[in-house]
């Protein structure tokens, strides 16, 4: 995924309000932008870092840009706009760089499915069934170590949709939880159990039930960003 228009660089000056941003382009301007993250952002920004924001030109917006790439503590490079990781997912998916979900015949974005009413992000469509694939972006990582985590705070939702998949698995049905890691410099994955222990909990009993996990690492930069290549999830 190529970045189009190209991504505007920045310092950060400070998140607030969970989704604003106040940077300082290269000119000494300071403008507000939109952070599309619900997360902490935990290990995922500095303040007087480097960012990289895509810019709007809808009169209708209210700020002029998004907030797209953050340097990290870590000096890794994130992709904070978790909206991002539903697409690249896709790429991938067309492209076969996911060879586990390889040779679907149909794709669906956003199906109601479960109990719960819950939407998945991929309905993948084989000869022998569907295949239900729920992604989450990780961003957050650590200083002494090349392993990221999931979740960056608590999350009831991401519970809930491993509750759903589970519950799938239990009745036959294929069920995906696929971590896209939009963190440079990531050669594991693991759940953040220091942060959300009924998450961790959740995705091992998912896993007891039939529920496939799946990570794939992204390259990042300024220009573009896309899935490159498949890392080990360690549930313990």
């Amino acid at each position: 995924m190529r970045f189009s228009p190209p991504l505007e660089t920045a310092r950060l000056l400070r998140r607030y309000k969970r989704f604003l941003a106040d940077i300082e382009l290269p000119c000494g301007e300071q403008i507000t932008i939109h952070c599309p993250n619900t997360g902490s952002m935990f290990n995922c920004m500095v303040e007087g870092g480097q960012v990289w924001f895509s810019r709007s030109n809808d009169p209708k917006r209210k700020l002029p840009g998004t907030w797209e790439i953050s340097e990290t503590p870590q000096g890794r490079l994130a992709c904070v706009n978790t909206g991002r990781a539903n697409a690249l997912v896709e790429e991938a998916l067309r492209a076969g760089r996911i060879p586990e979900l390889a040779g679907f015949t149909g794709l669906k974005r956003e199906v109601a499915y479960g109990e719960e009413r819950s939407r998945v992000d991929f309905r993948l469509d084989y000869a022998q069934g569907p295949a239900y694939v729920e992604v989450k972006s990780v961003t957050l990582g650590y200083t002494e170590t090349a392993v990221a985590a999931f979740p960056d705070a608590v999350t009831q939702r991401g519970a809930k949709h491993l509750r759903e998949l589970a519950a799938l698995a239990r009745q036959g049905v294929r069920a995906v939880q696929l971590y896209c890691v939009s963190l440079s410099g990531i050669e594991a994955v693991r759940p953040a159990e220091e942060i959300d222990a009924a998450y961790a909990s959740a995705l091992r009993a998912a896993v007891a039930d039939g529920v496939e996990v799946l990570a794939y690492g992204t390259h990042i930069d300024g220009e573009q960003i896309y899935i490159d290549r498949p890392l080990p999830v360690l549930l313990r």
